[in-house]
């Protein structure tokens, strides 16, 4: 029916986990399905297709042709980053909710998932939630307006749906991060734009400028900003005339400026790609979380919208210390900078608490939060959680309450079964990928475990992302 690479032109009948659109094309005898990510009932989309299997096919949106009833366009500039920014938030909990809700029932084998289901927390806010937010610049721009690509250009905002050399110049606030940075981003462009330094030029590998990182401080109202370039005509940068720009436009809000020299071809903004110097202020900005403050440098984990992730802890914490004894031994595996942790120090200061992370920035993130919050019975280890736990065999049959987040992948099956030899009574499962915590669900109840409630966390509103909240529990 399709061939890949192919245009075609589709309806979105229905919404599938994890943000794709399902377009049903009828046949002899059924429908053939084409999943189409960022995708939403009741739009006309142009995709591309990506994946073709006998029974349906996988594609790419290129562009929403006709909006959905379900859309109400506002002034904010639709980014590929949040597809759903028209979207009315109810009917974006609905579809999140219903197709995790299926998929995790589907996966998990756990058929009355509806009764253990608990609630869906929505985010404080809808706009202007997240707390870092990158932006890219490429000589190869997409223009919005005509709808064609312009050569030797100067463009710096976000890479156009489905492109990784393309972009399209920010214009106005997507909604998403910090309102007056946004605004006044095309400022900075333009001073960026008569240094005539150029823009980096994808394909080609070539050029100076190739993106600006920013991290904010909801406490302090503050920006943390990194700009990264290559070093091919960094004598013709003037830094102190970019600093002094940064101050003139954002004054007081500017925490710190950092100039990150990144010569890797590959396209990626991550800071130990290359050589990184303050210009300006101090390397870090603070963000609270239920009364605590932690550090959040540049290249640092933190929870992208922090007003949400207070509720997402909350919740957890509810979750693992409802009915526990005093005195337990608590396990935070894959803890990273330890903020689950010292939540739990100062809501049960009689458990012994170790946290567990492989990455050692994060870990030595965490002894230092723990000493600014002056929790002192708390100890964190920079490991692989299963070389850990293979380790440390000390801890079989002595934890009360294990906690557990992992990256998106879920937990290795080795190590899934390390944990479950520690023998806990019950485990709270924090998951940034519900399909993945499903399938590690289905080895939990194997083994003994119940699944005793559910919750979904979103903090990533017009995204088609959720997070779940799992309590499983050893009788």
């Amino acid at each position: 029916m399709f061939h890949r690479g192919e245009l075609v032109t589709l309806t979105i009948d229905a919404f599938a986990f994890g943000g794709r659109g399902i377009a049903k094309i009828p046949t002899e005898d059924s429908h053939f399905i084409v999943f189409v990510d960022n995708a939403f009932p009741g739009q006309v989309v142009k995709a591309k297709i990506d994946v073709k299997r006998k029974h349906h096919a996988e594609a790419k949106l290129v562009e929403v042709i006709n909006r959905s009833p379900l859309e109400v366009v506002s002034d904010y500039q639709e980014i590929s980053g949040a597809p759903y920014i028209f979207v009315a938030q109810e009917e974006q909990h609905k579809a999140k909710l219903s197709s995790t809700l299926s998929t995790f029932s589907k996966i998990s084998g756990i058929r009355d998932i509806e009764q253990k289901f608990d609630e869906y927390i929505a985010s404080p806010s809808q706009y202007f939630y997240r707390n870092k937010m990158e932006y890219s610049f490429s000589s190869i721009e997409h223009d919005m307006e005509s709808g064609e690509d312009v050569d030797d250009a100067f463009a710096l905002g976000f890479k156009r749906r489905g492109t990784w050399w393309k972009v399209e110049n920010l214009n106005k606030p997507s909604g998403l991060f910090d309102k007056e940075w946004e605004e006044k981003l095309i400022l900075l462009r333009t001073f960026l734009k008569d240094t005539k330094l150029p823009a980096w030029h994808p394909p080609q590998k070539i050029g100076f400028f190739r993106h600006i990182i920013v991290r904010k401080s909801f406490l302090h109202n503050q920006l943390l900003v990194n700009l990264v370039t290559s070093s091919d005509g960094i004598k013709h940068f003037d830094r102190n005339a970019f600093v002094a720009k940064l101050l003139e436009l954002y004054g007081n809000r500017i925490a710190g400026i950092q100039h990150t020299v990144n010569d890797d071809v590959a396209d990626r903004s991550k800071i130990e790609n290359g050589q990184t110097k303050m210009l300006y202020g101090k390397p870090f900005v603070e963000e609270q979380i239920l009364g605590l403050t932690f550090q959040m440098r540049m290249e640092s984990f933190f929870q992208t919208n922090p007003a949400c992730a207070e509720l997402l802890y909350q919740k957890a914490i509810d979750y693992l210390l409802e009915d526990l004894p005093p005195n337990q031994e608590i396990l935070d595996l894959f803890c990273g900078t330890g903020t689950i942790a010292q939540l739990i120090a100062t809501r049960n200061p009689s458990a012994r608490i170790t946290g567990v992370d492989i990455v050692p920035e994060a870990i030595e993130d965490a002894k230092e939060n723990a000493k600014k919050n002056k929790l002192s019975d708390l100890h964190f280890h920079a490991a692989d959680v299963g070389k850990f736990l293979k380790e440390h065999p000390e801890y079989e049959g002595n934890i009360g309450a294990l906690i557990l987040d992992p990256p998106r992948a879920g937990i290795a099956p080795k190590t899934l079964l390390k944990t479950i030899a520690l023998g806990a009574k019950r485990i709270v499962y924090i998951s940034c990928n519900p399909s993945t915590q499903a399938r590690d669900a289905s080895t939990l109840v194997d083994a003994g475990y119940t699944l005793e409630k559910f919750c979904l966390v979103d903090q990533f509103p017009h995204t088609g992302h959720i997070e779940s909240i799992a309590k499983f529990i050893k009788l």
